[in-house]
């Protein structure tokens, strides 16, 4: 019998799967695959600051980043600050960014979180996490890409492909996006965090989809658990 303290057995559907490689070693080889496929990485959202990549990612809820990019390249060349957004009033973002989902909520949220920037912060979006996670709509996710993506600073946000991927690579148990978080940031150095995230998003939407894989047939899951016989069913967040 292998003893617990040298290998972490991570059971699945059947209680009797199990692999020997445990996570610190999957997480390794997981780094190593994507650092291949992904040598570099591009952001994801078009934006022209920090303020508009707040936008973007605010945008993006429920929505994909191709749709946002497309509605945001005939917004930023004009409207690309607080006070803009503020002169034009929730009903004029309305219209301008109609093609959205739920664009109303959002408008709002942009309206309100663009005064709150203009009077508190004096026109300059917050630069730490608790400070923009009590902007209207705002929540820790955004956050944590403005974070990261706005101003370089070490974050891991957690969407719902790099939730599912955590859970079908044996990085985490699944039980909420908090976890994840906590498991792959203990797992993966500080100093790789903004680029893994990507690479995992990245990567989810091109081998290890919701709809295809099932923790079956991409690299990373062959490499990692190349006995399992049956589709992973992830947690959602």
């Amino acid at each position: 019998m292998v003893d617990d303290k040298k290998a972490r057995f991570i059971f699945y559907e059947r209680p009797y799967e199990f692999q020997i490689m445990d996570e610190v070693q999957r997480a390794k080889v997981i780094s190593k695959i994507l650092n291949k496929i992904y040598p570099k990485i591009k952001v994801p959202l078009k934006s022209r600051n920090v303020f508009t990549l707040l936008i973007s990612v605010l945008l993006s809820a429920q929505c994909t980043d191709v749709n946002v990019n497309n509605v945001t390249k005939n917004i930023y060349p004009k409207y690309h600050k607080p006070k803009h957004f503020v002169k034009l009033g929730r009903k004029k973002i309305e219209r301008l960014i109609k093609k959205i989902g739920i664009f109303r909520v959002k408008a709002r949220c942009i309206f309100n979180l663009s005064k709150i920037i203009l009077k508190e912060h004096n026109g300059k979006v917050p630069r730490s996490l608790e400070e923009l996670e009590r902007l209207p709509g705002v929540g820790h996710k955004t956050a944590s890409v403005v974070m990261s993506q706005g101003f370089g600073q070490p974050a891991f946000p957690i969407d719902t492909h790099i939730h599912r991927l955590a859970q079908r690579w044996g990085l985490t148990n699944g039980k909420n996006v908090v976890q994840t978080e906590k498991d792959l940031k203990r797992l993966f150095p500080k100093k790789n965090w903004n680029k893994l995230h990507l690479q995992i998003i990245y990567y989810g939407r091109e081998y290890c989809k919701a709809r295809s894989c099932y923790g079956l047939t991409c690299k990373i899951c062959t490499t990692c658990y190349p006995n399992r016989k049956k589709p992973f069913i992830a947690k959602k967040p």
